[in-house]
C-alpha cells in the first residue's frame, strides 16, 4: 500500500485481464488496432513478432497492477531484466494517463528491478503494430512521471498515418515484382536486371497496414521512382484489405548525417501522411 495515494501494487492475475485490456485500449492511438485478449496473452508471456530478438533477451518478466481501495484495477506496468547487459527494462504501462498512478507504477517497477541501469519503452510489444517507443504527446502524464523518476528521454521515431486508397499517388507500371514475406509483401523495382528500389509492407491488422521500408538506390533517384513505388506499395496494401496505413521514420540523426531522413519526411508529407506523434525511449 502507498498511503499518500491510497493505491496498492500487486502482481497481475488472470482475473485482472479484462480491466487491463480496457486500460490498454483507453490509450489506443490513431492507426493502431484495438488490443485483443490474444495480444495481451502474448505481452504477458513476453512474446512479440516485432522486435522478437529483443524479447528473447529478457528474463524474469513481471506485470503488476495498481489497485484502489476496492481492488479496482487503475493501472498496469510490465518489466523484466536483461541479463546480457545487466539492465532492467520497463516494457509497457497504462493508467488512463493519471500522473499519480503512473509514478506509483514506475517507482514500483524500479524497486522491483533493483539497483541497475534502466531502460523504458525501448522496443515494440505485442499490444501494438510496431510502436517501438512512447508517444509523448498522446501520453503526457506517463512522460512526465518518467522524467520525475529520473529517466531521460530521447526522440527516436516519427509516427505517421494516412487513409487508403491513395488514388492521388502515381504507380510504377513495370519492372516491379511482388513476393511474399513472413509478415506481408516485398516489392522490388529492377532496371536491366539490377534492383534499384524496394519496399516492404505488413499484412493489415484490423484494416491497418504498415509500410515497413522503402528505399531507392542513388542511381534511380530523381526520376520519381520513390514516389511511384510508394503509390504502388500503398495500392498493394489496399488490395490486401487495408483502409489506412502507418509508418515509422527514425528521426534521431542530425541533418547531413548518412541517416538524415529529410528527403523521406518530404516524400511522406507530400504523399498525404500526417504526423501523429513523436516516439521517445528512456534511460536512467
Amino acid at each position: 500500500m502507498i498511503p499518500a495515494s491510497g493505491l496498492a501494487l500487486r502482481p497481475c492475475t488472470k482475473t485482472d485481464r479484462t480491466a487491463v485490456l480496457n486500460l490498454i485500449n483507453a490509450d489506443r492511438m490513431t492507426g493502431q488496432p484495438a488490443a485483443t485478449p490474444a495480444m495481451l496473452d502474448d505481452a504477458l508471456k513476453g512474446c512479440s513478432t516485432t522486435d522478437a530478438h529483443w524479447w528473447s533477451d529478457l528474463d524474469g518478466l513481471a506485470t503488476f497492477v495498481a489497485v484502489g481501495s476496492s481492488d479496482t484495477v487503475l493501472g498496469v506496468i510490465s518489466c523484466a531484466a536483461r541479463p546480457k547487459d545487466g539492465h532492467g527494462v520497463i516494457l509497457w504501462l497504462h493508467c488512463h494517463e493519471n500522473g499519480t498512478i503512473a509514478r506509483a507504477l514506475i517507482d514500483h517497477a524500479v524497486h522491483h528491478l533493483g539497483p541497475r541501469p534502466l531502460d523504458a519503452f525501448d522496443f515494440a510489444t505485442a499490444l501494438t503494430l510496431g510502436l517501438e517507443a512512447l508517444p509523448v504527446r498522446h501520453r503526457p502524464a506517463t512522460h512526465q512521471a518518467l522524467t520525475e523518476a529520473g529517466f531521460r528521454g530521447e526522440a527516436l521515431w516519427r509516427y505517421m498515418h494516412r487513409t487508403l486508397p491513395a488514388h492521388d499517388l502515381p504507380r510504377l507500371d513495370r519492372h516491379v515484382t511482388e513476393t511474399p514475406t513472413p509478415t506481408g509483401r516485398r516489392l522490388l523495382v529492377t532496371d536491366h536486371g539490377e534492383t534499384v528500389a524496394d519496399a516492404t509492407v505488413d499484412s493489415p491488422v484490423q484494416g491497418i497496414g504498415v509500410l515497413r521500408w522503402i528505399g531507392v538506390e542513388p542511381v534511380a533517384r530523381g526520376r520519381g521512382t520513390g514516389r511511384g513505388l510508394l503509390g504502388t506499395a500503398l495500392d498493394t496494401l489496399s488490395r490486401m484489405g487495408a483502409a489506412e496505413v502507418i509508418l515509422y521514420v527514425d528521426d534521431d540523426a542530425p541533418p547531413g548525417d548518412e541517416r538524415d531522413r529529410t528527403a523521406a519526411h518530404a516524400l511522406y508529407e507530400s504523399a498525404g501522411f500526417r504526423e501523429i506523434d513523436r516516439l521517445y525511449s528512456f534511460a536512467r
